[in-house]
């Protein structure tokens, strides 16, 4: 039997079709493909997470930014001048994307406009610096990478 090439076209279609409908088949069906995107109590997430964008906001209205600068010391992170050290409340969360077990958590508790992370802490690569931190009841965000 000879094939031409119309012939070979739609057997090319079709095999094409099927071989779709079956990954569909198969993604739609077994249990382990199953991903939704959507978590429970989204709506309580999505508030907090516009709470995070006005803080960050609030942030970005101030007229000096957070400056985060590498001395031999360790990490040194300098607080606005508007801010009063000692009315500033909050936390410093440091990240290391390369190893969940070098995580850290700091508390905010200032005597002056600086906070030190010391070196010791901190082992070389890169570091996500998230300060979060509350002013006379209003909300700041500050985020930064560093390599250390």
């Amino acid at each position: 039997m000879k094939i031409n090439w119309g012939t070979g076209i739609v057997i090319t279609i079709v095999l094409f079709i099927g071989f779709i409908m079956y990954f569909v088949i198969t993604m739609s069906t077994d249990d382990s493909y199953s991903h939704d995107l959507v978590t429970e109590k989204y709506y309580q997430k999505e508030l907090v997470y516009q709470e995070k964008i006005d803080a960050s906001e609030n942030a970005a209205d101030l007229k000096e930014v957070l400056k985060i600068e590498r001395t031999t010391k360790g990490l040194v992170i300098e607080f606005p001048s508007e801010l009063e050290p000692t009315k500033v409340k909050g936390k410093v969360f440091l990240y290391r994307p390369s190893n969940k077990q070098l995580d850290f958590e700091i508390s905010i508790s200032l005597l002056n406009k600086y906070l030190l992370v010391p070196d010791k802490s901190l082992l070389g690569g890169r570091w996500n610096i998230t300060v979060e931190c509350e002013y006379s009841g209003k909300k700041y965000l500050f985020k930064e990478e560093i390599v250390y």
